[in-house]
């Protein structure tokens, strides 16, 4: 990161920062890779759910992107975006929302996988006139939900909602399998299994004289290593704007490509045990251990100085509600970290992280400081 700026160490701890040179980095990278390969990208803006650093991540705000609740729709669409694509599955109490958007202007895609929310679906444009857009979501790898590339529902909601003239816009998929990859070549065989999952299902509907115009894919670790994208229309990812220790882990990232950290202050001792006690606790950093399971346990994340070097074999170790435990190594001591000494965390997983803070503190090219509020709630 760049050099410290005094206002740093007069910063409340504990606080989420953000690198702008970092996270601009990050944004341009994966626009240039999936430009490259002839391909959109539709950014989901998830992870961070912030309008200013939506401003960084889209070229414009007519561009698509993906958003998880309702709230960041109407927050997204209140600040001029007007393509966006709702990525979990609708449940009928939540239409009316839609809709509204959907009435403001805003070309708002929803998502299911069952005949009973199609027909809820259907139910609802007859009684309100709401012209939906709808994806069926496909699984691709066993990973969550969706259907089966050529599981027989996928025509039988499509050809319903045909008959029932709802638009039928697109298919999606997400890897989210590739998280658990051990190598590169596994990435990007999850990345061809993707593509070739919305593809079968996309060819099913052809067959029978059914449109699907958008093939969605992505997930930060596929977006970063697939090689074809001939046939796709869109990528999506959205933790590749920070990236975090489990994408460290995969190979997607640098340690220095990590544009958050979770600002700490040494809060106290236990001399006895070599631990230092920070006021970071799983309020702060959250309770997320996707490392766990990696070749690498951080823990819940690795520390580092006050200027984001990390140190060495130095990772939280417990968390309580606003405590946590950083059991040092033996070439470490408590005498080397007073009171009051700041410390940097790296994250996890980016997207919980952030979900612990109402806002986040930028640390700008120039050194200067800015804050960018979190949109909250479902």
């Amino acid at each position: 990161m760049p050099t410290s700026s005094q206002w740093l160490n007069d910063e409340q701890t504990p606080f989420l920062l953000i690198d702008e040179v970092r996270f601009a980095r990050n944004v341009g990278r994966l626009a240039t890779r999936i430009n490259q390969l002839g391909c959109q990208l539709r950014p989901h803006l998830k992870t961070l759910r912030s309008v200013d650093a939506a401003k960084y991540i889209l070229p414009n705000f007519h561009a698509p992107a993906t958003v998880s609740t309702l709230a960041e729709a109407e927050a997204f669409a209140q600040a001029g975006c007007t393509d966006l694509l709702y990525a979990v599955g609708i449940v009928p109490a939540k239409l009316a929302r839609v809709a509204e958007l959907i009435h403001s202007g805003v070309k708002l895609h929803i998502l299911l996988d069952t005949e009973a929310q199609a027909q809820a679906v259907i139910d609802y444009q007859k009684h309100h006139n709401v012209p939906f857009s709808v994806f069926i979501e496909i699984d691709c790898d066993d990973h969550r939900g969706g259907l089966a590339p050529q599981d027989p529902q996928i025509l039988a909601i499509a050809q319903l909602l045909h008959d029932n003239q709802v638009a039928l816009t697109g298919l999606m998929t997400h890897s989210g399998g590739s998280y658990s990859a051990q190598t590169s070549d596994e990435i990007r065989q999850a990345a061809e299994q993707e593509c070739h999952a919305v593809k079968i299902a996309a060819q099913q509907l052809k067959a029978q004289g059914l449109t699907c115009p958008v093939l969605s894919v992505g997930s930060t670790p596929t977006a970063h290593f697939a090689e074809d994208l001939d046939g796709i229309t869109e990528v999506r990812a959205g933790v590749y704007t920070t990236f975090d220790l489990v994408m460290y882990n995969l190979g997607v990232c640098q340690l220095n490509d990590i544009a958050m950290h979770v600002v700490t202050a040494v809060i106290g001792h236990n001399a006895a045990k070599n631990w230092l006690l920070v006021d970071a606790g799983w309020m702060a950093l959250s309770r997320d251990r996707g490392t766990a399971k990696q070749h690498c346990d951080y823990g819940y994340g690795l520390v580092c100085d006050d200027m984001g070097q990390p140190l060495s074999g130095c990772h939280v170790t417990q968390v309580n509600q606003e405590h946590g435990v950083i059991e040092l190594p033996d070439h470490l001591t408590v005498s080397q970290f007073p009171v009051g000494t700041q410390l940097r965390i790296l994250p996890n997983h980016a997207c919980a992280t952030a979900a612990m803070h109402q806002s986040y503190t930028v640390l700008k090219a120039d050194g200067s400081k800015a804050v960018w509020p979190r949109i909250l709630g479902w």
